[in-house]
């Protein structure tokens, strides 16, 4: 597959002019490496997942650093962040030099408190998602956004395999002591199956055998490595009680379907997952849109115990609210716009914009007014105006 630029390149590139360091995060294989060393082609690159450079990094940081000529990019930084002190004092000797330090890592949760330690103020930190559907049209239901999936789609199975246990040796092992990756990986196909549901850690820890407290102990693994969304709930005051629990999703669809044991795209059609897949595309179509821009992640969904629900709220331009309804069917109809007008009438501020989003169909508009006040677009259309959203 020919390169294919990202959207977050121009605010990375932006970045190393207003910072001395750049910490590029994200879920491994999401393309970090790749984006750097290819808008950096003349900076120095070390990987710190060699176990020998991460011997000397601990021997001797200084002599190491002493080696390197800045601008240096260091790939999976987690490996050895006590390398970031050691760069902090440099940075200080010399703060007007601005792009010199360049990292990515891909256990996010832990990596931001080394930041937050170490960096503050001297390090522009940015999230690299998979492929959005707004770089690609490659990117789907089925597939996902990983780049070596898009590239070879007929190794998908194989390539994801591969991906959980690598995953499961390198990240989960480096984050917690879990001792039975067996149960880990039924507990990965489990979250699978909740894609799209409120989160409720006894139903996750009963059919393991585990505690409620290992299950929230490694959905902070997933959620730290970026592989789950947690879409928190909306607590503005509504004057009703709300369910105060998040929603749980995947972060890649490919990932979650191949997790959902589903290989085709005639078994996607008939899944009954299909529903919360799609949902989950549009939420991470959501926060990559965010992402990508440098912006900070604002996503939410509303249920009150009365039973009305709304997928998404997200905070658009000049503070308007989006009221956002995700339905896999190419065939809306009004009734699909009636949890959005209940939720608008509680509004303090009315003037939401409020959105039923849906699969593209070969031979019906992709956009159209379902009822006054409510519009129907399709995935690609929706995508098109959280991007061009100022």
């Amino acid at each position: 597959m020919r390169f294919i630029s990202r959207t977050l390149a121009h605010v990375l590139r932006r970045a190393t002019r207003d910072f001395p360091a750049v910490v590029v995060t994200g879920p491994r294989r999401a393309g970090k490496t790749t984006l750097l060393r290819r808008l950096f082609p003349n900076a120095q690159y070390v990987l710190l997942e060699d176990p020998d450079i991460r011997a000397r990094v601990r021997a001797d940081p200084r002599g190491f650093l002493d080696q390197l000529r800045p601008p240096v990019v260091f790939d999976e930084i987690q490996n050895t962040p006590e390398l970031l002190d050691y760069v902090r004092t440099r940075i200080d000797l010399g703060p007007r030099h601005m792009g010199q330090w360049l990292f990515t890592g891909s256990q996010e949760a832990p990596l931001m408190r080394g930041i937050s330690e170490s960096m503050a103020g001297r390090a522009a930190i940015l999230q690299l998602l998979p492929f959005s559907f707004a770089e690609t049209p490659k990117v789907d239901l089925l597939h996902g956004g990983f780049p070596e999936v898009l590239a070879r789609p007929k190794h998908r199975n194989l390539w994801f395999a591969s991906y959980l246990q690598t995953y499961l040796e390198r990240d989960v092992r480096a984050i917690t002591n879990v001792r039975d990756l067996v149960t880990f990986r039924r507990f990965l196909a489990l979250v699978a199956s909740r894609h799209g549901q409120v989160l409720n850690k006894t139903d996750l820890a009963a059919p393991l055998g585990v505690s409620v407290p290992t299950i929230g102990e490694w959905l902070q693994v997933l959620e730290a490595t970026g592989q789950i969304i947690l879409v928190a709930p909306y607590f503005e005051n509504f004057g009703k009680r709300l369910i105060k629990s998040p929603k749980v999703y995947w972060g890649d669809s490919g990932l979650a379907c191949y997790l959902l044991g589903l290989t085709s795209a005639a078994e996607l059609e008939r899944s009954p997952f299909l529903g919360a897949l799609f949902e989950g595309f549009v939420a991470a179509e959501i926060l990559k849109s965010q992402s990508n821009r440098g912006m900070r992640k604002g996503l939410y969904y509303f249920r009150d115990q009365q039973g009305l629900e709304v997928d998404f709220l997200v905070p658009g331009p000049q503070g308007r609210l989006w009221l956002v309804e995700a339905k896999a069917t190419k065939t809306v109809r009004p009734a699909m716009a009636s949890p959005l007008l209940s939720l608008r009438r509680s509004l303090p501020d009315q003037s939401a914009r409020l959105v039923v989003v849906h699969r593209k169909s070969r031979s019906e508009p992709t956009t159209a007014a379902l009822t006054p006040g409510v519009e129907a677009l399709d995935v690609e259309n929706f995508v098109a105006d959280l991007n061009s959203a100022k």
